[in-house]
C-alpha cells in the first residue's frame, strides 16, 4: 500500500472572520458559556498557549468544541505550527469593531471569581 494512505491528513485552513465580518450576535453568543468564559479569562492572563494546556475540566472534544466556537465568532485566533494548535484572543481585532467589549466581559468575568 502507498506510504499516502498511512498518513493523517492535517487541516491547516480553519475558518477566522476578518474584522469586518465580526457580528455581535456570534461574539455575545460564544461568550455566553461559562467554559468558554474561562477560555477567555485564561487567555487573557497567559497570552498565547498550545490549545491543549488550557486548565479546564472536560474531555478534548469538548475543548476543541468551545475553542471552536470562539474562533469561528472571532473572539480567539487559532495559529498552526507544525502538529501543535496554539490560541489566543483577538484583542485589537475585537477592539476595533467593538471598542470596550472585550474589557468589559473580563471585568465582569474577574468581579464574578
Amino acid at each position: 500500500m502507498p506510504f499516502e494512505l498511512y498518513t493523517k491528513h492535517v487541516m491547516t485552513d480553519l475558518f477566522q472572520p476578518e474584522v469586518p465580518a465580526l457580528d455581535l450576535a456570534h461574539v455575545m453568543a460564544a461568550l455566553s458559556d461559562p467554559i468558554r468564559l474561562a477560555i477567555v479569562a485564561e487567555l487573557h492572563e497567559l497570552g498565547e498557549v498550545p490549545c491543549g494546556t488550557l486548565h479546564l475540566d472536560v474531555v478534548k472534544s469538548t475543548r476543541s468544541h468551545h475553542l471552536k466556537v470562539l474562533r469561528e465568532a472571532g473572539v480567539t485566533w487559532t495559529r498552526i505550527d507544525g502538529v501543535e494548535r496554539f490560541v489566543k484572543l483577538r484583542y485589537a481585532c475585537l477592539e476595533e469593531r467593538f471598542p470596550g467589549l472585550l474589557a468589559s466581559v473580563l471585568s465582569a468575568q474577574a468581579t464574578a471569581r
